[in-house]
């Protein structure tokens, strides 16, 4: 299944007679001005950090600047709703996780329709989700830690950066499937949570890796007992993940990729999709993204069209059969 458009709006409309007016031999190749990559988070994350790498990469390959512009807020969906909102000529793009997409419909009305006005362009990466014990309990494994929430249902406390956040989804396929209960104590973001989670406010927490989480593991302050990923992380060989533990459907990432309005012409699109592989081709790219714990993705527009279709209706029979309403 991929994401078709169905109806173009009046800027779409407007922009491709425009450009269809012109004679083929007077159309500017593209780019032939500087594009702007919209990121749905704000400076000097992780995800802020990858994004201006791939932009000073992306630049050099298309002999023309990739100007970074921060536009964080609402879990995403701000800068999602700016790149709905652009004139579709390729000059701007946005990055950002999934989510906006295929979680946060869900959740409440957005500005903007994802199926309709934004197109998948490339997978970048994805992002392991951690589940980690903090020293308010004494589990040291996923085993003991199901254990002590069946024999206590309610008294282990669970901290995610959010309801209905991708920690929160998790959280609720390990209950329904573990016949544990948890109590979820929902964050606004993931800084807070870290410092809280040190000092002992709550027993678990899920959060994507990090630098700052990664060094609170290593310093054995904060215990990992799984991970949301395809397979295990290379800086924490012996942590199993939730698929290997017996539950597929909580083993969930953090996916992130570069999208576009719709409506932006198809050999553009595709120019972008192969100038991002090539990208994440390049050695010191792939070091970077794993430095970080991050893992490059890449792969085809259609594909990362189809993942983000699967999330979605996942998500949403999720959603509905947990209650889970957004903030």
């Amino acid at each position: 299944m991929t994401f078709r458009v169905t109806s173009l709006s009046r800027r779409s409309l407007l922009a491709a007679v425009s450009t269809l007016a012109l004679p083929l031999a007077a159309q500017p190749a593209w780019p032939a001005r500087p594009v702007r990559l919209l990121v749905a988070y704000p400076p000097g994350g992780v995800s802020d950090a990858i994004a201006r790498l791939l932009a000073e990469k992306l630049a050099t390959q298309l002999g023309q600047p990739v100007i970074v512009e921060n536009r964080a807020g609402a879990s995403g969906t701000i800068g999602m709703d700016a790149v709905a909102k652009a004139v579709p000529d390729g000059y701007t793009v946005g990055f950002s996780a999934i989510s906006p997409l295929v979680l946060s419909p869900h959740l409440g009305k957005l500005p903007f329709d994802p199926a309709k006005d934004i197109v998948p362009v490339a997978s970048v990466m994805y992002s392991p989700v951690l589940l980690l014990a903090t020293p308010a309990t004494a589990v040291r494994d996923f085993r003991e830690l199901l254990g002590a929430a069946r024999s206590q249902p309610g008294a282990l406390r669970w901290a995610t950066s959010g309801s209905g956040s991708l920690g929160h989804i998790m959280l609720e396929q390990l209950q329904a499937a573990a016949k544990a209960q948890f109590t979820h104590v929902p964050y606004k973001g993931g800084g807070q949570q870290i410092t809280d989670a040190l000092g002992g406010q709550f027993e678990l927490l899920s959060i994507n890796t990090g630098p700052a989480v990664m060094q609170q593991v290593k310093a054995g302050k904060l215990r990992a007992l799984a991970v949301g990923a395809p397979t295990r992380i290379e800086t924490l060989p012996k942590v199993p993940t939730l698929a290997e533990l017996g539950y597929p459907a909580a083993n969930l990432t953090s996916v992130f990729g570069v999208f576009a309005p719709a409506g932006v012409p198809q050999p553009v699109l595709e120019r972008l999709n192969a100038e991002i592989n090539k990208t994440l081709r390049l050695a010191d790219v792939r070091s970077r993204l794993v430095a970080s714990d991050n893992v490059p993705t890449g792969g085809s527009a259609a594909e990362f069209a189809r993942h983000i279709a699967a999330e979605s209706d996942s998500n949403a029979r999720i959603v509905k059969a947990a209650g889970i309403k957004g903030e």
